[in-house]
């Protein structure tokens, strides 16, 4: 798992929190905020995984290449 990965998913519990919070307190600015922050942290862990996955995917024809 990468940085951007880890931080994608801290991110979106962090805003998991925000919107519970929210909900609970009848929050609605703070409800809009969490649910914002848990999509963006969705996106973050999403694009840090695909950047992991091309990675390996280099990795491996690099290792193919070399046999």
């Amino acid at each position: 798992m990468t940085q951007q990965e880890t931080r994608g998913k801290v991110k979106k519990l962090e805003g998991q929190v925000k919107e519970a919070t929210g909900i609970l307190t009848g929050d609605k600015k703070l409800e809009q905020k969490g649910a914002d922050q848990r999509a963006e942290g969705a996106a973050q862990e999403s694009l840090g995984k695909a950047r992991r996955q091309v990675g390996e995917f280099v990795a491996g024809v690099a290792k193919k290449i070399k046999e």
